[in-house]
């Protein structure tokens, strides 16, 4: 009974030992350490790239890294010269002074308008380099963290955040609060041209003499002017912005109509998709009369007495200020850093419907 109890009580130890022995094992991570990343052509110097890189590879929680301030206590007291220290060769020489695992190095470098990241992962047991990352971003030096996070995530097949990575390495895609570090939206802001078409009771007043108090000419103007925008929501995909258009009409038909919209507009920087709508204003002809025997008569004509007054367009009446509302849609198209955008709108000045419809289109540049 005794040498059962014997036997148990040193199974029970072997087995713990093992378990222990086991965790322990389990538990070592591979070493690494990082020194400077080089730097060619950004606002950041080969220390703080060295950093940034560090700090990615510590949150893969896969390596034991060597502390930055034990790195540097090491490299002082053997009186290494590590400022220039990329190289395969020169960093198995390092390593032979800080025992380690790994090495993992690289650099980021400017090269026209794309930022080139490239990460070397060096085996110091083989002598060899095992992995190299090469991932080319777009021109903003201010999402170099995010950069460093992806090349990481690429070196090890690391699940990516795809719609970051596009925002960073697409050059053309619309734009955001990433890929326009100079602006957080798409700006239309530039000139429009166009096409009115006139309908319903102002369409036959154009069309009608002018002794009937029309105009004698097409329903149908050139128009030109410019866009002004200022945003005040930029969230995910969406913008909402304030716009103000002054257009000019008519000069083709020797006739002067000037207007202006306000609009409030809501845009996918995504896809380029917008609406918007507000109040428009214009100054044309205005007269108040009455239609007797199929003629429009000023309220001024006796053969208006007793009738009930409307106020129409007519050439024969007085400048005037006049309101509508105005929906719009459009799509911005790109080419290369040019931005193209086209709208169709209507107005809806009273209970009689759409008065007039339109296309423009316009240019501009982004910044």
């Amino acid at each position: 009974m005794k040498n059962l109890k014997k036997l148990s009580t040193l199974a029970f130890i072997f087995l713990l030992t093992a378990s222990l022995t086991i965790t322990n094992a389990q538990a070592v991570k591979p070493t690494v350490i990082i020194l400077n990343a080089e730097s060619r052509g950004l606002p950041y110097d080969a220390t703080q790239l060295g950093n940034i890189l560090r700090s990615e590879v510590e949150r893969l929680d896969t390596y034991d890294v060597t502390d930055k301030y034990d790195v540097a206590y090491l490299i002082e007291k053997n009186k290494l010269n590590v400022s220039n220290c990329y190289g395969k060769s020169c960093l198995l020489e390092i390593s032979k002074v800080i025992p380690t695992d790994f090495i993992i190095t690289g650099g980021a470098e400017l090269i026209g308008q794309n930022i080139i990241i490239t990460l070397r992962r060096i085996n110091v047991q083989k002598q060899s380099i095992e992995k190299t990352t090469t991932v080319e971003f777009n021109n903003m030096p201010e999402e170099i963290k995010s950069m460093f996070k992806i090349s990481v995530q690429s070196m090890y097949n690391l699940p990516i955040d795809q719609e970051l990575l596009v925002k960073l390495t697409k050059p053309f895609n619309y734009e955001n609060t990433l890929n326009n570090p100079n602006s957080n939206r798409i700006n239309l802001q530039g000139p429009r041209f166009g096409f009115i078409s006139v309908l319903g009771q102002d369409r036959k007043t154009l069309m009608a003499k002018k002794a009937d108090g029309g105009y004698d000419i097409t329903p149908l103007f050139f128009q030109f002017g410019y866009q002004f925008e200022k945003q005040y929501l930029n969230e995910g995909n969406f913008q909402a912005l304030f716009e103000v258009i002054p257009m000019i009409s008519g000069l083709e038909q020797s006739i002067f109509i000037p207007n202006i919209a306000l609009l409030n507009g809501f845009r996918n920087s995504k896809n380029g998709w917008e609406f918007a709508f507000g109040p428009t204003f214009s100054l044309s002809k205005q007269l108040d009369g009455a239609e007797v025997n199929g003629k429009f008569l000023p309220s001024s004509d006796p053969l208006t007495n007793g009738m009930a007054m409307t106020t129409r367009m007519d050439s024969r009446g007085d400048t005037r200020l006049t309101g509508a509302l105005v929906l719009a849609m459009g799509k911005t198209l790109k080419s290369g850093r040019l931005n193209i955008p086209i709208n169709i709108w209507c107005l809806f000045p009273s209970k009689d419907g759409i008065s007039r419809i339109g296309i423009s289109f316009g240019y501009n540049s982004k910044p």
